[in-house]
């Protein structure tokens, strides 16, 4: 990945957000992009990056903006420019951080979207069409949807979970004895969040069909070269191989669409229906907080948001004194 990027400078950049802070593989791949339209901007001014101004950068700014831009976008490519230069400052390169300081054009904060209810129960419930080896992947998709629902991951931690702790330096893991689920988050932050009843009952049936499965496979792993992280992982593939967050995003977007819900289902939507659906419940922030895995409660609170939403569409159906006042007719 490193290799996209001809500077020399950027290239270490990009092992440093790889290697030292671990940063998710999307992550990363989204400051290569950041970091290809920096040097296309630098070459255009004969510019080395140490030589970049605030003015320069007011300059991308405006014209990122006029060329229709969204405000979301250019933030997040000064994120990644500002990064980019912090990391320049701490090495000795630069001495002022020519990003600091500009802000890209507000935008409205959209609120996450959130299944109702019927439809995250519905989706955990649906049956998908027949396919080769039916039962494997009814099962293995189930587990995936009652976890990400249940328990709130994100999808890049369901991709890492294990089946057991043997690799728990690395990788998450279930415990179902105990309900629970031990998962490496972003930061490499370690939490433990609950496993339902439900969760619990599809994975124990998912990983009953894995282990049969495997056993029929290990003769054929030694030859495909299949390693042993992928073998400890708790979902994988028909191939033995762990499945990755594009394939669950695929593989839940077809249950949705099967499911006859109005829009397709993505792993996230289901992680902001655990934190909504549990606040209409309990609104109980903090625990929400720390299921989710959220170093700042701000982050948690635009489930409130939700939350109200929810609360003000109920109130306007039921309420008797919800409806407005007509206004008199004008004579």
């Amino acid at each position: 990945m490193g290799d996209e990027l001809a500077h020399p400078l950027m290239k270490a950049y990009l092992d440093h957000v790889r290697f030292e802070k671990r940063l998710a593989q999307r992550t990363c791949e989204l400051y290569v992009e950041d970091l290809k339209k920096l040097c296309e901007l630098l070459l255009e001014k004969g510019l080395e990056p140490a030589a970049a101004t605030g003015a320069d950068f007011r300059e991308w700014l405006s014209r990122m903006h006029s060329s229709g831009r969204t405000p979301r976008g250019i933030a997040l490519i000064l994120s990644g420019w500002r990064g980019f230069y912090n990391w320049l400052g701490r090495q000795g390169h630069v001495k002022v951080n020519p990003v600091v300081g500009l802000k890209s054009p507000k935008a409205s904060k959209p609120l996450p979207k959130a299944l109702s209810v019927d439809d995250a129960v519905m989706l955990a419930e649906c049956h998908a069409p027949s396919e080769i080896d039916s039962a494997w992947y009814e099962l293995r998709d189930s587990a995936m949807v009652e976890l990400l629902y249940g328990s709130g991951l994100r999808v890049s931690e369901l991709a890492g979970l294990n089946v057991d702790s043997t690799q728990s330096k690395t990788f998450g893991w279930i415990d179902l004895e105990g309900g629970e689920a031990h998962v490496l988050g972003k930061g490499s932050k370690w939490r433990t969040v609950p496993v339902g009843a439900q969760a619990t009952q599809a994975l124990r049936a998912w990983i009953a069909l894995r282990s049969e499965k495997i056993k029929v496979k290990d003769s054929k792993h030694a030859q495909s070269g299949v390693n042993a992280q992928d073998t400890a992982a708790l979902f994988i593939g028909h191939n033995g191989t762990r499945l990755t967050p594009q394939s669950i995003w695929q593989r839940l977007k077809r249950r949705s669409l099967h499911a006859g819900l109005s829009t397709p289902v993505h792993p996230h939507m289901l992680r902001h229906s655990f934190a909504s659906h549990l606040l209409q419940s309990s609104s109980d922030l903090r625990a929400v907080q720390e299921m989710l895995g959220h170093a700042n409660i701000s982050t948690t609170q635009v489930y409130t948001r939700l939350d109200f939403q929810h609360l003000a569409k109920a109130y306007d159906n039921a309420h008797p004194r919800a409806s407005r006042v007509k206004k008199p007719s004008q004579k």
